[in-house]
């Protein structure tokens, strides 16, 4: 069995056709018909402008190209349909309108070939709107035939490692990516209105930090060090709020060497904004308004179906502190000063199993995370999170244990992170080595001590507002998306060995 450049294993019966198909090129070669050779091709129309302004194009000559998706002869005519950016559209083929030389070659054209066609619009008796085509050029030969019959690829394995081949049988794919292209736009839009700055920060970092993650490790020969691919780009945007940005706001990818599900890839984007004289609650209003605006500008509406379940965005947004909800859905009380032997048990008995070395705020959020998280339908706003799992976030002045922190949820998934941002340079220092300290003892997702970072503090950072959002998240949402690969053009894969 042969293998394709992916290494996945051909039919018996591809084999056969890709060996006639090159012979085919190799014939139209040797006859001078190289289409490989043949340089743009000058186009006019697109089967959706044709479809949806019929009147304006009836009987009229249009150039148009795309690829046949397909064909079938009878006797002197021939129709076929090509497939181009926008739609499909029917092609009429006539002997006496080609000519016996030309209605030859397409007869000799196969199916995933791309050509270019001139002709008249017309509608058949059957009241399809087609081109009645007056000539044709072989544009490109496709070497390898279409899978199962043309009708549509369903291997999800396949349609991921050659994302080119779903997009080509599969046309409602490309619909999640122009709405994915879409809600970054309206973010742009959105956040440019209201006097953000879009920059841009090094992706290559010096320090690993902005996040709790594992980070990818390069080498950069010329200085002879080791580089992380960015986990986080908060850090260097909070230095531009110290520098004199009142609004900055950055999307891009980011690179985390974690566990991969429907909800994690390696690399990832988000869009992170931060907002002098602000607070964790202007945080979440700005979030409540983003999603709003883009649900309307890219769907119409507000109110949204994500895998069989109704999410209205349009109403007002639920917050609800940490401690209230761990008491509502498990039972077990964190507030006021709790007992944590009684914690310990009741955690225990819920299955949750806290290390010896977890005190109060760790508890506090793996009781949440392991039981809470996946009853929050929302959307909601879950504020006020430990400082122990917070070390970028202002403390609460009315508790000092937490933080001016929130998450927020919809379907069960944590769809974003904010928080008002630690300016405290001597508390942002002793977190940072508290970090240090738990990467010494094996977590390598704590982060680094990051001296600078302590010194922009030290010139004065402003009271800020920051917030971070994950794209593909929400690009899930907004298409009824199950799994992160369904939004990602390449998602990661592992090479498929030969068998």
């Amino acid at each position: 069995m042969d293998t394709d450049t992916n290494n996945l294993p051909l039919p018996e019966d591809e084999n056969e056709i890709v060996a006639l198909r090159r012979e085919r090129l190799k014939e139209l070669k040797a006859a001078g018909h190289d289409p490989f050779k043949i340089v743009g091709y000058d186009v006019d129309a697109t089967s959706k402008k044709i479809v949806s302004d019929y009147a304006a194009y009836d009987a009229k000559r249009v150039s148009l190209a795309g690829r046949l998706i397909s064909k079938r002869l009878m006797g002197k005519a021939g129709f076929a349909h090509i497939r181009d950016a926008e739609g499909d559209i029917q092609l009429y083929f006539r002997i006496d309108a080609l000519g016996e030389e030309k209605y030859d070659e397409f007869k000799k054209i196969d199916i995933g070939d791309i050509i270019g066609v001139k002709g008249e619009v017309f509608t058949t008796h059957k009241g399809e709107i087609s081109v009645k085509v007056a000539d044709f050029t072989l544009l490109t030969k496709s070497l390898r035939p279409l899978p199962e019959k043309y009708h549509g690829l369903k291997d999800t394995e396949i349609r991921y490692r050659k994302r080119y081949l779903d997009l080509i049988v599969n046309p409602e794919v490309k619909d999640v990516f122009v709405k994915r292209s879409a809600i970054i736009a309206s973010i742009r839009t959105f956040l440019n209105e209201r006097g953000f700055i879009e920059v841009e920060t090094p992706i290559l970092n010096t320090i690993m930090g902005g996040a709790n993650a594992r980070p990818f490790v390069t080498h950069h020969n010329t200085l002879d060090m080791d580089m992380y691919l960015r986990i986080a780009p908060e850090l260097y945007l909070k230095r531009l709020i110290v520098g004199g940005f009142d609004k900055v706001y950055e999307m891009g990818r980011l690179f985390r060497n974690e566990g991969m599900d429907t909800r994690h890839n390696p690399e990832f984007t988000t869009m992170e904004l931060y907002q002098a004289y602000a607070d964790y609650s202007d945080m979440m209003d700005i979030t409540e308004e983003l999603y709003k605006y883009c649900a309307e500008k890219v769907l119409g509406t507000t109110l949204l179906n994500y895998q069989g379940e109704e999410v209205d965005l349009g109403k007002k947004w639920e917050r609800v502190t940490m401690i209230d909800i761990v008491k509502k859905v498990t039972g077990i009380d964190f507030g006021g000063d709790p007992d944590m032997t009684a914690i310990r048990a009741q955690a225990k008995a819920l299955g949750v199993e806290l290390a010896p070395d977890d005190g109060w705020g760790n508890a506090l959020y793996k009781v949440f995370d392991e039981k809470v998280e996946e009853t929050l339908t929302g959307p909601i706003f879950v504020i006020d999170y430990p400082v122990e799992v917070s070390p970028l976030a202002k403390r609460k002045p009315s508790d000092p244990r937490l933080t001016e922190r929130f998450e927020f949820f919809i379907n069960a998934r944590e769809m974003g992170n904010a928080f008002s941002e630690l300016n405290d340079p001597e508390d942002q220092r002793a977190r940072f080595e508290d970090q240090v300290k738990k990467r010494e003892k094996g977590d390598d997702e704590a982060q680094m001590m990051d001296e600078d970072y302590v010194t922009a503090l030290e010139y004065g950072l402003p009271p800020t507002g920051g917030l971070g959002i994950g794209i593909d998240r929400m690009v899930m949402l907004f298409t009824d998306s199950a799994s992160i690969r369904d939004v990602l053009l390449f998602p990661t894969m592992k090479p498929v060995k030969n068998v």
